[in-house]
């Protein structure tokens, strides 16, 4: 039985491309206890396989967190599916505002600890004891109460390019770290004030809701379905968009535009930017922010040394990445010595 991918990024590409037809790339996720995790891993990849479903998927004890690609073909067999499955039957589905047949190239289903890492070891703490979940409109509401406090979940790279207004966007490499700095931060108003958070899909700020909860702050709500589902019901029910930029994606695409408002600067010239890029050098890959001109001028790359290796021929390249972990540390996207207007 297989139970892991066999083609490349590349072969994948081709045979979609060949295939001509539409796909719909979309998330979920579901905090909920599962026994056991490896089994039921193994169930969804040989079902969705059969169904020619792409996508990053982490389960753990704690749920499944889901980043997919699927056929629109096949999409009512994968709802059928879903359905099939007592805690996921009627799960939300966010399908991404812009689409893109390419969106996943591989399919990945991965057992972790936990699928939103918090750094926690706490076995007080229970992750299904949420906060107040709310609609875009009730959101809105909240957020204009003066005596709210927002707060944007996820990573700095992220909200570098797109945040809601007057938003307290954490200058934070990770989840993880995000939780005791916004704590320490707003401790003074655990009971006076309303804590109001969101992220790119629910996934992150359900887990903070919880947290906070836990850690005694009386009045917290959670976006629910993110920024994704915020921008649908916006459009849907004429409603007032209070996101300014780009909503950053974990795919192919990397973000999807929201507001015509660029509010980055590439971190090469400093000027209005807001298009995020991996070095071309595969030994880097650093995540950062390039406009058109920069791109063109370092042929793609984040600095000097690293054009210097893409010149190199290709086997040449090889040969210095091999034995070597990329340099770039996962957690550290858009942070190196070389971006000068990284603010």
């Amino acid at each position: 039985m297989q139970l892991y991918n066999t083609l490349s990024a590349k072969e994948r590409a081709a045979l979609i491309e060949k295939a001509g037809k539409d796909r719909f790339t979309l998330s979920f996720y579901k905090y909920h206890h599962i026994k056991n995790p490896q089994i039921f891993r193994n169930h969804m990849f040989v079902t969705w396989d059969e169904l020619d479903v792409l996508g990053r998927i982490y389960i753990a004890r704690e749920g499944i967190n889901a980043q997919l690609s699927v056929p629109a073909d096949h999409f009512k067999a994968f709802k059928n599916h879903l359905d099939s499955i007592t805690f996921l039957e009627n799960v939300r589905l966010n399908i991404a505002i812009e689409q893109d047949n390419k969106s996943f190239l591989k399919l990945k289903v991965k057992v972790r600890n936990k699928i939103v890492a918090d750094g926690l070891d706490d076995d007080t703490f229970d992750v299904t004891d949420k906060g107040t979940h709310v609609d875009a409109a009730k959101f809105n509401e909240l957020i204009d109460d003066p005596d709210t406090i927002l707060v944007d979940m996820r990573n700095h790279y992220e909200s570098e390019i797109g945040h809601f207004k007057n938003a307290v966007t954490p200058d934070v490499d990770t989840f993880r770290d995000s939780l005791p700095i916004i704590e320490d931060d707003l401790k003074a108003h655990k009971e006076d004030k309303k804590l109001v958070m969101y992220c790119t899909g629910g996934i992150r700020c359900e887990k903070a809701s919880a947290y906070f909860k836990h850690k005694g702050f009386k009045d917290v709500y959670q976006l629910e379905g993110g920024i994704i589902e915020y921008t649908r019901q916006v459009k849907d029910k004429e409603l007032e968009n209070k996101f300014v930029g780009k909503n950053f994606v974990f795919d192919e695409r990397r973000a999807e535009r929201i507001s015509d408002d660029v509010i980055a600067h590439c971190h090469q010239c400093g000027k209005p930017c807001d298009t995020h890029v991996n070095c071309a050098n595969e030994g880097c890959h650093l995540l950062f922010i390039q406009c058109e001109e920069c791109a063109e001028k370092m042929n793609g790359c984040c600095s000097e040394a690293c054009m210097e290796i893409v010149a190199l021929p290709y086997e040449e390249q090889k040969a210095l990445r091999k034995g070597k972990y990329k340099s770039n540390n996962i957690f550290k996207k858009g942070r190196s010595e070389v971006l000068r207007y990284k603010s």
